[in-house]
């Protein structure tokens, strides 16, 4: 008797877990469920540029010393340009010592490497500051990215100006059977943001600049070959940046 009413007990606990368990599936009268998407396309207003920092010396110190003059340089360039010291990034050095296979414990050399970041909200001085970062020779210009100073606003219109593509198609469907659009129950909003990025790669690089240099001030004879001036990065037109949102709501039914 008692294992028979144990038997019954488990029983009856299994039944109600398995009811808790199982999804219950409510139907909503009077609702319409609709999906729209909306986007936004605007210039971009806001540049970054990366460059990258690079010395290498027999002396630790004197590395880190050209590292430094290198990126104080870029520095002083986006100062002059009209960039703000938070527009300015600088990253951290690192150091890599290279040993000699014939010595041990002692680096036969050592380099250093970093990077320094710029965010340019004026665009017109990205022409200038490509131009004087070459002509200084002692950095490399990684990569460019065009994005928007403002980009919640810029999701702001596009998920507005999906929402709107959604009353409108639910107005449409419901003006059929000559029934109103009522309030908004639901709402699920997805947001998608595409920056436009370029990759330039530099022209002319800090080493061969230098060798250049190097080899015009070696001349011992005959006039002193004249060295062209490092040639200007291309005009870059970047393409406007689309933000594009996706909303699906449940709307009321009057």
């Amino acid at each position: 008797m008692t294992r028979f009413i144990s038997a019954m007990a488990f029983v009856c606990l299994f039944a109600l877990c398995a009811k808790a368990q199982a999804p219950e599936v409510r139907f909503v009268a009077d609702t319409l469920v609709v999906q729209a998407e909306g986007s936004f396309e605007t210039d971009p207003n806001l540049g970054t540029l990366k460059f990258d920092i690079s010395a290498q010396d027999k002396d630790v110190k004197a590395a880190y010393d050209k590292a430094r003059q290198s990126a104080q340089r870029v520095v002083d360039l986006a100062e002059k340009n009209g960039l703000k010291k938070d527009d300015v990034t600088l990253g951290i050095l690192t150091l890599t010592p290279s040993y000699d296979r014939d010595r041990k414990n002692k680096p036969k050399s050592y380099s250093v490497h970093g990077q320094v970041t710029l965010k340019v909200r004026d665009l017109s001085t990205l022409g200038p500051i490509l131009d004087g970062a070459v002509e200084e020779g002692v950095v490399e210009f990684r990569s460019m990215t065009y994005s928007l100073q403002d980009e919640e606003a810029a999701k702001e219109r596009a998920v507005a100006a999906a929402m709107h593509s959604a009353v409108g198609r639910a107005s449409a469907a419901l003006a059929q059977s000559g029934q109103k659009l009522g309030a908004v129950r639901y709402a699920n909003v997805d947001v998608k943001q595409l920056v436009g990025v370029t990759q330039v790669q530099t022209l002319v690089s800090g080493a061969q600049l230098t060798e250049m240099v190097e080899l015009s001030a070696g001349a011992s004879s005959g006039p002193s070959p004249r060295l062209p001036p490092p040639p200007p990065f291309p005009t870059m037109t970047p393409d406007k940046i689309t933000v594009s949102a996706t909303v699906q709501c449940a709307f009321q039914i009057q």
